[in-house]
């Protein structure tokens, strides 16, 4: 098991003052990162405001954080965001200690510290806190599994994708779900790894290939044909794997997307209608757009 602990990491804190714009900021912030580079969580205070807490494996641009901020909260609460240099200490796992189990449809995404309370009609896709940060608490992920468990009802993909797979959420609830191979890749090495990890842990790691690859440039994708895709990104990146993706599609493939705000999901909608998908379902959740698409 890896370790998270740091010599010192830099914290900062800030309050928002409602709910919805609080977690919204939170899953911003947890969006805007590679796995290893920060560590949110939001908590409801005494007042009913909401406390947001960043701890960075690195110290962070404080600028670009405030801009992040602002995007969502506005300028005030970005002008009140306290920075400071706390001591060593397991960062991720402080931040996912007494997170709750989230449901999403049949998935339930937890920590080791929620394994014995599982219901045996569910399916548990365990993250373990040492490993990576990046367990599903936010609308993007969410939004992702509820479409998935929906689509899972009417249709039986063969062959998976779950593109920037991070710590490979997704292609694991796939595989538990169908007991098939999925194919999960991610432009960053760590991330690999850690969704590797992640499925042996879950008991899928005979079932998942996990490759390190940007975008379809790998040899790995030559000549496949994908019937499901799964790609929790970013709206910009998103938009530019519309065409590359569909080349890789089977006819009448599904393509479930998330990473993106409300007001991103036309453009997205737009990118992929052009490449040959139509929009079946949209769903906001938290404050975030997830999509699924057929060929």
């Amino acid at each position: 098991m890896t370790s998270n602990l740091t010599p010192a990491s830099v914290r900062a804190t800030f309050s928002i003052g409602d709910e919805k714009i609080a977690k919204r900021t939170a899953d911003l912030l947890a969006e805007s990162f590679d796995n290893n580079e920060a560590a949110i969580a939001a908590f409801e205070a005494s007042d009913k405001s909401w406390d947001i807490t960043v701890h960075f494996a690195d110290p962070p641009d404080q600028d670009a954080i405030r801009a992040l901020v602002a995007m969502t909260a506005g300028d005030d609460a970005a002008s009140r965001i306290a920075f400071e240099t706390v001591e060593a200490k397991d960062w991720v796992k402080a931040s996912l200690d007494g997170l709750a189990p989230v449901p999403a449809g049949r998935f339930i995404v937890h920590g080791q510290h929620h394994r014995d309370m599982i219901a045996p009609n569910t399916i548990g896709i365990e993250i373990e806190a040492a490993l990576a940060f990046g367990t599903g608490h936010h609308g993007t992920t969410r939004g992702c599994l509820i479409l998935l468990d929906a689509l899972l009802k009417r249709r039986t993909p063969r062959n998976i994708l779950d593109l920037g797979c991070g710590t490979g959420v997704l292609g694991i609830a796939a595989a538990k779900a169908l007991r098939r191979h999925v194919l999960a890749s991610d432009i960053d090495l760590k991330s690999t790894q850690v969704a590797r990890e992640n499925a042996r842990l879950n008991g899928a790691g005979q079932l998942t290939e996990i490759v390190c690859a940007p975008g379809f440039s790998s040899p790995r994708f030559k000549r496949e044909e994908f019937d499901l895709v799964l790609a929790n990104i970013l709206a910009n990146p998103l938009k530019r794997l519309a065409v590359p993706m569909a080349a890789h599609l089977a006819p009448a493939a599904d393509v479930i997307l998330s990473g993106l705000l409300p007001e991103q999901a036309n453009a997205v909608i737009a990118a992929y209608r052009m490449a040959g998908l139509v929009l079946i379902r949209k769903i906001q959740i938290d404050g975030w757009a997830s999509l699924l698409l057929r060929r």
